[in-house]
C-alpha cells in the first residue's frame, strides 16, 4: 500500500510541476505532502528503517506527533519510460527469483518467501551483465564506516540544509565518476536505505542512509554456494556481510545495468550451427545466458535492462530516524 501511495504522490507533484516523468534526467521536485505508515506488509522495511520497529503503536504516534523523515526515493527508467519509483530495494538475480518464484504459490502467505529462497539458493543461477555506475562524491559517508544513520544523523541533515538553500546535491553528472563492471552475478542489490527488517536488525546495507541523496551498490559475484551462504547468513547477525572477496559495494548516485542474453535469432542461428562437435559445445556453453527479473520493493520488474536514479530527500515520512536507545556500541555519523 505505501508503494502505492508514494507512486501517487510523487507522479501527482511532478505532473503540477510540469516535470517530464519518463525524462530519466529530470530533476524532480520534492513533494510537501508526508506519508504515514502503519506497518502491515511482510517485511516493513521502509518503517523499520525509518523507526527503528515494526510497530503500528510507534508509528501512529509519530503521525500524532508529527516527526518529519526525509528519505531519498529512486527513479527506475528503460528506454525513456518511467517504469516506477522505489525507496528501499532494487534487487537483481537472488532476490528478484525470490520474489518471482514466490508469486506463483501467493495461496502459502508469508512462509511462501521461505520456500523461493530456499529453492532460489539452491538452484545457484548466474546472471551476466554489464552495469555503469556514477559514484557519489562529496560527504555522503562510505557503505563500509560501520556509521549507523540514526536520529538527527549530521549527513543527512547537512545534505537537507545545502537543499532548502538550492543548491544541487546531483554532482552535476560528472563523467568521470562513472565506473563500469561486467561480469557474472549472483546477486545486484540496490538499497536507498540500510532495508532493515525483523529477519535482519542491521539490513542489506548497515551504513546505508535515509536522506544522503546515494544508494548502496552491492554487486555479488560468482561464489561457490557455501560462501554465498556464508554471505546471506551473516545478514542475520552482526558481523559484515559485505567482507567478502566476492562482494562489492558502492556509494552511487545512479546506475545502469544491461544484460548479456540471446535474442531469438542468436538462439536460432545456434541451433542451426550444432552439427559439428565444437559448435555443440558453444550452444550449451551459451544456452545459460538468461535474465532475471528486479524486485522493487516487493514488486516486480520484468525488464531487465534499466536505468536508476536516486533524488534526494524526495518525499517525507512522518518519522524521526532510529534512536540510539541502549546501543551503546553503535556508532552513528
Amino acid at each position: 500500500m505505501f508503494s502505492e501511495l508514494m507512486q501517487g504522490v510523487i507522479r501527482r507533484t511532478q505532473t503540477k510541476a510540469g516535470v517530464d516523468l519518463n525524462n530519466p534526467k529530470a530533476r524532480l521536485a520534492k513533494c510537501h505532502l508526508r506519508i504515514g505508515i502503519i506497518p502491515a506488509g511482510s517485511t516493513n522495511s521502509v518503517c523499520y528503517s525509518t523507526t527503528g520497529v515494526s510497530d503500528p503503536v510507534t508509528s501512529a504516534l509519530h503521525i500524532i506527533v508529527g516527526d518529519c523523515q526525509p528519505l531519498d526515493v529512486c527513479s527506475v527508467h528503460q528506454r525513456n519510460t518511467l517504469l516506477k519509483y522505489s525507496a528501499s530495494l532494487l534487487g537483481y538475480g537472488f532476490f528478484g527469483d525470490i520474489l518471482k518464484d514466490a508469486e506463483r504459490a501467493r495461496w502459502l502467505r508469508a512462509s511462501r518467501y521461505d520456500l523461493s529462497g530456499i529453492k532460489t539458493f539452491l538452484k545457484h543461477q548466474l546472471y551476466e551483465g554489464n552495469i555503469s555506475f556514477r559514484l557519489a562524491t562529496g560527504r555522503v559517508g562510505s557503505p563500509r564506516d560501520k556509521c549507523r544513520c540514526l536520529t538527527g544523523c549530521t549527513i543527512c541533515s547537512e545534505i537537507g540544509r545545502r537543499l532548502n538553500q538550492n543548491e544541487n546535491e546531483d554532482d552535476n553528472g560528472d563523467e568521470a565518476n562513472w565506473n563500469e563492471l561486467e561480469g557474472k552475478f549472483l546477486a545486484i542489490n540496490g538499497a536507498c536505505i540500510s532495508c532493515c527488517s525483523f529477519r535482519s536488525s542491521q539490513g542489506l546495507s548497515p551504513s546505508g542512509h535515509l536522506a544522503n541523496g546515494a544508494l548502496d551498490l552491492i554487486l555479488v559475484h560468482k561464489c561457490s554456494k557455501f560462501n554465498f551462504l556464508r554471505h546471506l547468513f551473516r545478514h542475520v547477525t552482526n558481523n559484515d556481510q559485505l567482507d567478502f572477496p566476492f562482494v562489492e559495494v558502492y556509494r552511487v548516485r545512479e546506475f545502469k545495468f544491461l544484460p548479456y542474453v540471446m535474442s531469438s535469432r542468436e538462439i536460432a542461428l545456434k541451433k542451426q550451427k550444432r552439427k559439428s562437435h565444437f559448435r555443440r559445445n558453444i550452444w550449451r556453453r551459451n544456452v545459460g545466458r538468461k535474465s532475471s527479473s528486479w524486485n522493487s520493493d516487493g514488486e516486480l520488474i520484468m525488464p531487465a535492462a534499466i536505468e536508476v536514479k536516486v533524488h534526494c530527500q524526495l518525499i517525507n515520512l512522518f518519522a524521526r530516524g532510529i534512536e540510539a536507545v541502549g546501543s551503546k556500541n553503535v556508532k552513528s555519523c
